[in-house]
């Protein structure tokens, strides 16, 4: 059956690291929302005269942030019309509040759950050390504010968005990212996205 992967969770949990080590040699289309967007949202913030990396400037939330995942949502539904296998990455925070934004994404792709599965591993870390360790080594300007406020930072967050989505228990899967990735550990996940 097609599969439609969502690996969402908050900065530097290792979203992408999970999902790029789960897709190495598998035939599913890897669509992180920071790289399909990132090179016009960067320069249209540069244009604005704002930090390239800003995505907490009211600016990127008012005028981008929707143009950058609704991009990736297209690439997303013209891959799943092509019967391609799918990894999307990013936070989708907004959009895993909407009970109705999976099924008109669906739609658009002419797909129904009965010939596409969703799942949606959230990518967590328990230790908030390792976070902050992580957040620091990706070396990237829009993290400034939350490394000068982490404790604010750390508080602020939920480890696991709100889902509304209608899912059951087999298509949602909680991950803690904490520790040295290893195959033995990226075995559940692979056995529970069943590619």
């Amino acid at each position: 059956m097609q599969k439609l992967v969502f690996f969402v969770g908050v900065a530097g949990t290792g979203k992408t690291t999970v999902a790029a080590r789960l897709a190495d040699g598998v035939p599913v289309v890897f669509l992180d929302r920071d790289t399909v967007g990132g090179r016009f949202v960067e320069a249209l913030l540069v244009e604005e005269g704002l930090d390239p990396d800003d995505r907490d400037s009211e600016f990127y939330k008012q005028n981008l942030r929707k143009l950058e995942y609704k991009t990736t949502e297209d690439v997303c539904v013209e891959n799943l019309k092509l019967g391609q296998n799918v990894f999307m990455i990013s936070p989708f925070t907004q959009e895993l509040k909407s009970r109705e934004w999976i099924d008109d994404l669906l739609a658009r792709a002419g797909k129904t759950r009965s010939e596409l599965e969703v799942k949606v591993v959230v990518v967590i870390l328990s230790d908030s050390a390792e976070q902050k360790e992580r957040i620091l080594a990706r070396n990237a300007t829009r993290d400034e504010w939350k490394l000068e406020h982490w404790d604010e930072y750390w508080s602020s967050i939920k480890f696991v968005p709100e889902i509304n989505w209608q899912l059951d228990d087999k298509s949602l899967l909680i991950y803690d990212n904490s520790g040295q990735l290893t195959e033995e550990k990226l075995a559940p996940i692979r056995a529970f996205i069943g590619l």
